[in-house]
Parts: structure tokens; C-alpha cells; sequence
């Protein structure tokens, strides 16, 4: 396989599903390009299980490198990989590093990598916050005065 994917309008798939399928044989996905909603991707059978394979591999031995030989190894090497941790204080990249694993185990052994995508971002968010001492001042800043009483949440189903 020479690329990582190709993209194809969708109605090329619903005109000429042969063809279109058949492309498949020099690339490990289509991407189906949609004008009314998201793209979707299409991919053998054998290529997806693969991908499952890698990722679950992966998050065990991430948690077994962890368990071995403590986060402290795995934070040495994560700006290898992910360069925004050096933003991440202490603390946070310990909380980081736990629940990096515990989501990578947990979205392999559910096959939905979408988990450990939105720990992802959200950490990197954190990390941009932390890069940027003025938006890290504005976040974290004491409130001035009293902001008042707040009123409990209704219970669900409740008259309101």
C-alpha cells in the first residue's frame, strides 16, 4: 500500500461501488467526502480488526511500562510524542499520565478510540492554557467580592 487513504466524493461509492471499492487495494482507507454531513471512511474488514490490534497492544503496553516502571518513565518520554506536556505542571502530568492509561485501556477494550481522542484534547487544552501566562492569570484568578447566593439545581422531573 502506497498512501494512508484517498478521498472520493461520496456519490462516487453510490455510482460505482465497484470501482470505488476496489481502490481499496492500494490504500488502507477511503475517505467519503459528503457535502450534506461528515465525511465517513471506508476500510476492509481486516485492516480495522488490525488497527484494534495496534491500539490495544498498545494501551497494555503502555499500562504494563507504568506499572513496571513507574509514570516517571513514561513522562521522560511523552514530549516525544506528545511535545505540549512540557506546559503540563507536576501534578498535572501525573493526573495525565493515570488517566492516559486508564482511557487507553478502557477505549481498547471497547474498540472506540473516541475516549482517548477527547482525553487528548482536552489536556492539550490545558497544556495551551498553562503556555500562556496571561489566559492563565485571567483562568485562574481569585473572583473579587461576593458573587451572591446560588439557588440548588431542581431535581429531574421536578416542577420548575
Amino acid at each position: 500500500m502506497s498512501a494512508a487513504y484517498d478521498v472520493v466524493p461520496f456519490s462516487d461509492l453510490l455510482h460505482k461501488p465497484g470501482v470505488t471499492a476496489g481502490r481499496l487495494e492500494r490504500v488502507r482507507a477511503l475517505r467519503l467526502r459528503r457535502r450534506d454531513a461528515g465525511d465517513l471512511a471506508l476500510m476492509r474488514v481486516e485492516q480495522l480488526d488490525a488497527e484494534g490490534a495496534v491500539v490495544d497492544f498498545t494501551s497494555r503496553l503502555l499500562a504494563g511500562l507504568v506499572r513496571r516502571l513507574g509514570a516517571s518513565a513514561v513522562q521522560e518520554v511523552l514530549p516525544d510524542a506528545l511535545p505540549w506536556v512540557t506546559f503540563l505542571p507536576g501534578a498535572d502530568l501525573d493526573r495525565f499520565v493515570t488517566e492516559l492509561v486508564a482511557v487507553a485501556q478502557g477505549a481498547a477494550s471497547l474498540e472506540n478510540l473516541a475516549p482517548l481522542a477527547t482525553l487528548l484534547t482536552q489536556w492539550r487544552h490545558t497544556a495551551e492554557i498553562h503556555a500562556d501566562p496571561a489566559l492563565l492569570a485571567l483562568l485562574t484568578r481569585e473572583p473579587e467580592g461576593d458573587l451572591g447566593g446560588v439557588e440548588p439545581p431542581g431535581l429531574p422531573g421536578g416542577d420548575e
